[in-house]
């Protein structure tokens, strides 16, 4: 099995998909053979196809078909399991960790598996997008939104990661919108009170420009190095 790991943010919209193509990048930059895995997808076009999901998959040195890297495509751009209902569908954890482990087993050196959302998105009554980490495993890499409640939503995050058995394996601060007042200063508080190593200060860039996104980050800490 390849090193996998689950990518989770603060929140929607925090940059999950531009910082996991800046890490592939940065990861094939390294010799790594990279793929990536969208499970879940909530929001896609007239051919049934979601825009973050196509990113990741640009961004990776390994050759997978579309359904590979998004197994499960839901047309409405809202949460993952009203979006399944909406289609009469039915998601679990265990079928998404399966589809995963298809992609992790492909002989990649390095993969990421991108959640929806934030730590606890439902994927049904029961379960959510957590239960798939839990099933596969894999440390957690959280991506920070920086703004403000950052802090906030960073520690909860992390406290729920650790509580679920899981080790948060890095962090990402990432900049969507203008810098934030006493960045600095909210960066060396999250530094000290998160338990795991910070992987980049990422500006406010272009979601596109996963090349530039990689030049900001920092895997090593994720190779052991």
């Amino acid at each position: 099995m390849s090193k996998t790991w689950f990518v989770t943010g603060t929140d929607t919209g925090v940059g999950k998909t531009a910082v996991s193509c800046g890490l592939l990048i940065a990861a094939s930059g390294s010799g790594l053979r990279t793929a990536a895995v969208k499970p879940v997808a909530a929001g896609c076009d007239e051919h049934g196809q979601n825009e973050d999901a196509l990113r990741l998959q640009a961004c990776m040195t390994e050759s997978l078909d579309y359904s590979q890297v998004n197994p499960v495509a839901l047309a409405a751009p809202v949460a993952p399991h009203i979006a399944a209902g909406l289609q009469g569908k039915r998601l679990q954890a265990g079928r998404l960790a399966g589809l995963c482990r298809g992609v992790m087993s492909g002989g990649a050196d390095f993969v990421l598996i991108e959640g929806a959302g934030g730590w606890r998105v439902p994927i049904n009554p029961r379960e959510t997008l957590a239960d798939l980490a839990i099933e596969l495993r894999v440390g957690v890499i959280l991506v920070v939104g920086v703004r403000l409640g950052c802090i906030n939503h960073a520690l909860l995050t992390a406290q729920a990661i650790r509580r679920d058995g899981l080790e948060l394996a890095g962090w990402v601060a990432n900049q969507g919108g203008p810098r934030m007042a006493l960045h600095e200063e909210n960066l060396d508080t999250l530094r000290r009170l998160l338990p795991a190593p910070l992987l980049g200060d990422v500006p406010r860039l272009s979601p596109w420009r996963a090349r530039e996104t990689a030049g900001y980050l920092d895997i090593r800490p994720l190779l052991g190095g």
